[in-house]
């Protein structure tokens, strides 16, 4: 019997400050949240938070493949556009646009874009409860 792999493990820890925002700790990292009611513009709010952990989970992706993969690239931007449904409350469907700067061919993107898909673990988290869909591209 060989040893299992080391699961990795996450802790964040958040609370509220007031009714116009809380705050969340990670390592030695701090976010400010909206948590007001009435919304604020200098912080994420919980579904934009959800948004920008998937974008970063694809960026992420692709930095772990590029050496493996040998692919050369300039950039990475994406852009991710969710919608939400009422009742009950959710994100109904989620669309995505991943922009590489390359030189690469569309079949070395596609790679890229498959490897994405299938080693994300915020990606792969967030799949199977919306409908999750989207491209990537040459800029």
């Amino acid at each position: 019997m060989g040893n299992a792999p080391q699961k990795m493990h996450f802790v964040v820890h958040a609370w509220r400050n007031d009714a116009h925002g809380s705050e969340a700790q990670c390592k030695s990292a701090l976010i400010t949240l909206d948590t007001d009611l009435a919304g604020r513009t200098d912080a994420f709010n919980p579904a934009e938070l959800l948004l920008a952990a998937l974008s970063a989970c694809m960026i992420k992706g692709i930095e772990r493949v590029v050496p493996i993969l040998k692919f050369e690239l300039r950039s990475v931007k994406v852009r991710v556009d969710g919608v939400r449904q009422d009742v009950p409350p959710k994100m109904e469907s989620i669309s995505y646009e991943i922009i590489v700067d390359t030189d690469e061919s569309d079949q070395r993107i596609k790679l890229l874009h498959e490897n994405v898909k299938k080693y994300g673990t915020v990606f792969n988290t967030v799949a199977p409860g919306t409908v999750l869909n989207g491209v990537m591209r040459r800029q």
